[in-house]
């Protein structure tokens, strides 16, 4: 009689194993993959965005304002330069942007103006489209121009050092240190949009001081309880993109990327660029290459590439 031959349950344990190392080797890799075709995907998002503020700047000889008196956003006017001019005539500039004529606006998803590497912690409320990428406003702590007279609002402090603020029109002639060695835009992760919950990585904290420089709203900052949901600031993080907003469409180069982000009110702000790209963030510049610059980059290279005229000089480590 012949006898069938089977596995043992030994070979078939030993079969098992070998296919879960398998696994657990193959697993690591294809994410690797994953996210390097997303930080890629990303990045090319970026080029995109800066490229289109070069073809503001063909048409209106200087690069879209960071905002307007109307917390428009440099979103909103880029519109028309990444196929989205049915979009861009459907907003109303001449009132508010989150007056009722604009909620259309307010809620159409911009496939460019997201990053594939984000996870969306939470989700984007009701009638608000999201963004991760944000345009550069500078190194300094000041978030409105500061006044000129004594004892005004953010008297004594610089005005904004980068491409993009309030009513900015800045001709890529006045970009002294030179474009490509200054950053226009980059990117941050979106948020979950609750005070009630604390999410280090995204939201912005409020520490309850008033720094005079930037190494002070850094020390501030760092020195904040993220637990503490007394020192929750701002939640609502990345959305929604029309808005023209420190939190939402606009970061700062004070501190380095993936660090906390602080506001200091009345019209002090410190936020950071940050993302889920293991290591760093991608960064476009104001000549429209991108790169992805780490998180140990010095702090002073950080902020040189965030001036556009401060006469400071990029270093070898700016990637």
């Amino acid at each position: 009689m012949n006898r069938r031959s089977a596995f043992t349950l030994i070979e078939l344990l030993v079969v098992i194993a070998i296919i879960a190392i398998l696994i657990a080797l193959l697993v690591p890799a294809v994410q690797k993959v994953r996210e390097a075709s997303a930080r890629t995907q990303c990045l090319n998002n970026l080029k995109q965005i800066v490229l289109a503020a070069h073809s503001f700047h063909g048409v209106y000889k200087w690069l879209p304002p960071g905002r307007d008196n109307e917390n428009f956003s440099t979103h909103a006017y880029l519109l028309p330069y990444l196929d989205q001019t049915p979009l861009y005539e459907s907003i109303n500039f001449s009132v508010s942007y989150n007056n009722a004529a604009n909620a259309p606006a307010m809620a159409q998803t911009v496939a460019v103006f997201l990053c594939p590497s984000n996870d969306y912690e939470a989700a984007i409320p009701a009638g608000w489209a999201a963004t991760n990428y944000r345009s550069c406003q500078g190194s300094d702590i000041s978030w409105s121009i500061p006044s000129t007279t004594v004892g005004g609002q953010n008297y004594g402090l610089p005005n904004p050092s980068g491409a993009f603020y309030l009513n900015s029109a800045v001709r890529l002639t006045n970009i002294t240190d030179g474009t490509s060695n200054t950053a226009a835009f980059s990117e941050h992760i979106t948020g979950d949009f609750s005070n009630s919950i604390a999410s280090p990585d995204s939201d912005t904290f409020e520490p309850g001081t008033y720094p005079a420089t930037p190494d002070q709203a850094v020390a501030d900052c760092a020195a904040t309880v993220t637990s503490n949901l007394a020192q929750q600031g701002y939640s609502n993080i990345g959305a929604p993109w029309l808005y023209g907003y420190h939190s939402t469409t606009v970061y700062f180069h004070i501190s380095l990327p993936n660090t906390k982000s602080c506001m200091f009110p009345p019209q002090r702000i410190m936020t950071t660029a940050n993302s889920r790209h293991p290591g760093g963030v991608n960064l476009a510049l104001c000549d429209g290459s991108g790169r992805f610059v780490s998180n140990t980059i010095s702090l002073a290279t950080w902020r040189a590439l965030g001036t556009i005229a401060n006469g400071d000089t990029v270093g070898s480590d700016a990637n």
